[in-house]
């Protein structure tokens, strides 16, 4: 049986804060992904850099009895989320697009990784 659960989701959907709280009310570890990669990373190699590190960082993830919560663009990360599926069972979090931009503001300062036309 799959002991870990993902929280993906478009960024500010809530994947730490829920994830926080649900590790804490079944005694499971949590681990924020976003916080394994340092945000310096984007200044230093762009964003197509950043995605391959984020693949990278989510795909080498070992974890057990735990609740990840991986940045919103590892969607886009074909080896981490082949990893994640593996390892635990995928729930994907949802908000309205009003509540993730009041919550967002300024997408650049958050981190956020946005292609042109995003």
């Amino acid at each position: 049986m799959k002991s870990n659960l993902i929280f993906i989701g478009m960024p500010a959907v809530g994947k730490s804060t829920v994830g926080i709280v649900v590790a804490k009310r079944l005694g499971k570890g949590f681990i924020d992904s976003d916080l394994l990669i340092q945000r310096e990373i984007i200044a230093e190699v762009g964003d197509d850099g950043f995605l391959k590190i984020e693949n990278q960082v989510n795909r080498d993830i070992k974890a057990e009895n735990a609740v990840i919560s991986p940045g919103g663009s590892v969607v886009y990360c074909e080896e981490a989320m082949k990893h994640f599926k593996e390892i635990g069972i995928v729930v994907y979090l949802h908000a309205s697009y009003q509540t993730i931009k009041r919550r967002i503001r300024n997408p650049q300062r958050r981190g956020v990784v946005l292609k042109d036309g995003q």
